[in-house]
């Protein structure tokens, strides 16, 4: 673990020499290096800006003057500098450090950022109601990672160069979003990166038209690991009236050359590894839930022309860099842009392509509008592939993907579904594809059991459930991951005498309602399981369409309706009572006392 030390606070760093603010750094990376290697974490993004964080906490007075952090996975230095260092060890961590600004953590994190691109709106919002209570602070939000190619950060640029905010906007600009950045935009940045450094303000003039045009006054480019020219360009911007924008060029992943030379993005969030190798030390031996998805749309493309591919800046992530090698003009990365990812998509659908949309679940909430307006309200034949389902585990509230199941059942004509395991994902995905409109499927993070040995594969009917271990004393209703644990709840209550029949809902949405009616007739008392929150889910829908048609007792065991902070998912299902051992306990309690 890096040996943490107390470095100079923000005071001290306002009256030291620029070579100790150059040691201060050196201690900070290495520290970084060290206790990243034993936790994990956001490695590349942060050693990019320990410079650029000595210096604005150098120029800035925090908590007072704003500093807000856009991806937040970019301020593990500001905490380290704001005497978070101590608890470091615990960072994503139960009950420790947040992987993402936190408020309640500090009162120097001043707004929460797990999602990209956020920034800039909250900078309006700041400095409206700073302006308006005639405050005098400075508010600098620090946008990098990709996240100017989201939508979100141009609608923000047309109020702040509209009002002439007073918002010194810190362009944190390393080439990259989590992989190489794409799109017109960052070709247009990528044009500005080769010029050469400026020095000062009189080399600042006239060298960004599309920022100059919106108002905003440019200023750079300029060394991002050079702390005495950030100090001087971040001060000479607060003499500016109006917006700026500093254009900081960093090195993505500097100080430590795996993470420096790393053009995929493995380095950006990375499990423990070894220093001196920078090999991870744990190898997976089995293949992860995205790869295999990936692949299995491989073999379908190769089958079906029509087939593209379409990712909003995840394509590492989503392991879809085969898929983009195999089939480059089927492959379509458009930048961390979810919302024009689902329109695309949508018209895409409409002229004869079966696209498959591959989406993080915490990152489908952002194109929810477009989803409803333009993907089913239009009946378009659209894939979405739902990744990181369930609980996420160290990236916490922000990145838990238990909310898509309530949300998209309010959705009308979409058909929504998850696997029980690898076999079944390909005959969903094959569902998928052979469905006329728009559909679903969710899939977790983590690794599959075990890879599927058939080699042809079927659809099932649209809203089909699979009764995987028949019964006839109580029902468990489950899908995903938890008919897994349904089936293990069953062996356990088996010894007990207590007959358990477990039914894979693979179809969250439609329901089988054919299945439902037999069960009600059957007044069996029915629980049903899953790793998503209870409002608004499979399990509400199911009560309420039982509720009249049978008097046996219905349960409902899932996540509570509140955010869920970072945590192995083992320890989080065990603390919301849906593991194996504490479900198995509740149904038998349950059966006992209605005896």
């Amino acid at each position: 673990m890096g040996a943490y030390q107390k470095w100079l606070t923000p005071e001290q760093l306002k009256v030291a020499s620029f070579e100790e603010l150059t040691q201060q750094a050196s201690a900070v990376r290495q520290f970084l290096i060290e206790s990243l290697a034993e936790t994990g974490g956001h490695l590349a993004p942060n050693l990019g800006v320990v410079e650029l964080t000595i210096a604005l906490h150098r120029v800035y007075t925090s908590p007072k003057d704003k500093l807000i952090w856009d991806v937040g996975h970019q301020a593990y230095v500001h905490k380290l500098l704001t005497e978070r260092g101590n608890h470091f060890h615990t960072l994503r961590q139960c009950d420790g450090l947040d992987g993402f600004p936190k408020r309640s953590e500090s009162l120097h994190d001043v707004w929460e950022s797990g999602h990209s691109s956020t920034s800039l709106s909250a900078a309006s919002g700041f400095a409206i109601a700073r302006d308006l209570f005639k405050q005098s602070h400075a508010i600098v939000p620090i946008i990098g990672d990709g996240a100017l190619t989201s939508g979100l950060a141009y609608e923000a640029l047309q109020t702040i160069g509209d009002k002439q905010l007073n918002i010194t906007i810190v362009l944190n600009d390393n080439g990259m979003s989590i992989a190489p950045n794409v799109g017109a935009l960052h070709k247009m940045l990528q044009s500005i990166r080769t010029k050469p450094f400026i020095h000062n303000m009189n080399d600042a003039e006239g060298t960004a038209p599309f920022f100059e045009s919106l108002g905003l006054k440019y200023i750079g480019p300029i060394d991002g690991h050079d702390i005495q020219s950030l100090s001087y360009f971040l001060e000479k911007s607060k003499q500016v009236e109006g917006p700026v924008i500093l254009h900081v060029l960093t090195v993505k992943g500097k100080g430590y050359l795996p993470a420096e030379e790393d053009q995929r993005g493995i380095w950006h969030g990375v499990a423990p590894y070894d220093i001196a190798t920078g090999n991870l030390k744990t190898i997976a031996k089995m293949q992860n839930w995205s790869e295999f998805i990936s692949d299995t749309l491989i073999d379908f493309a190769q089958q079906d022309e029509a087939i593209v591919a379409i990712t909003p800046a995840m394509s590492v992530g989503s392991q879809l860099e085969k898929f983009q090698r195999r089939f480059p003009n089927r492959f379509f990365d458009v930048g961390i842009a979810e919302q024009h990812a689902m329109t695309m998509a949508a018209a895409m659908g409409m002229n004869g392509l079966k696209p498959f949309v591959s989406i993080y679940s915490t990152f489908l909430q952002r194109a929810y509008d477009q989803l409803i307006h333009d993907v089913c309200r239009q009946s378009t034949n659209v894939f979405i592939g739902i990744d990181r389902s369930g609980l996420v585990g160290a990236d916490g509230e922000t990145h838990q993907g238990i909310y898509d199941v309530s949300f998209l059942m309010a959705v009308p004509d979409l058909v929504v579904m998850m696997p029980k395991n690898a076999a079944e994902a390909q005959v969903l995905m094959r569902t998928g594809f052979a469905y006329e409109g728009p559909i679903a499927m969710r899939y977790p993070r983590g690794y599959i059991d075990h890879p599927p040995l058939k080699e042809t594969i079927a659809t099932v009917p649209i809203g089909s459930w699979e009764v995987t271990l028949p019964g006839a004393t109580v029902a468990i209703i489950a899908y995903g991951p938890m008919v897994k644990t349904a089936i293990e709840v069953a062996a356990l209550l088996k010894v007990k005498g207590i007959l358990i029949e477990v039914v894979n809902a693979r179809f969250i949405k439609p329901m089988d309602f054919t299945y439902l009616n037999d069960l009600a007739n059957r007044k069996i008392p029915v629980f049903i399981i899953e790793e998503a929150i209870t409002a608004g889910g499979l399990g509400e829908s199911v009560l309420s369409y039982l509720h009249d048609k049978t008097a046996a007792p219905i349960q409902i065991m899932g996540l509570p309706n509140h955010f869920i902070p970072h945590g192995k998912p083992d320890e989080q299902l065990h603390l919301f009572g849906i593991d194996t051992v504490t479900i198995a306990k509740k149904i038998h309690d349950f059966i006992e006392n209605m005896e």
